[in-house]
């Protein structure tokens, strides 16, 4: 996995994360709910990248 790409998933959970307690603070469900997710998808990113160097690593 490139920096950049752990960078920008990392970049990602971090909004996700702000997003989440902003919705919390503010009681919007639709906040937290889309900062919950982005943090998820930042996850799968983040595990998609690492099973890939893995394989990489493997072959190497």
């Amino acid at each position: 996995m490139t920096t950049e790409d752990r960078v920008d998933a990392t970049l990602k959970n971090l909004e996700g994360k702000v997003q989440e307690a902003v919705g919390e603070f503010t009681g919007d469900p639709k906040d937290k709910a889309q900062g919950k997710a982005k943090q998820i998808d930042a996850e799968a990113t983040h595990a998609k990248e690492d099973l890939k160097d893995e394989i990489d690593k493997r072959l190497s």
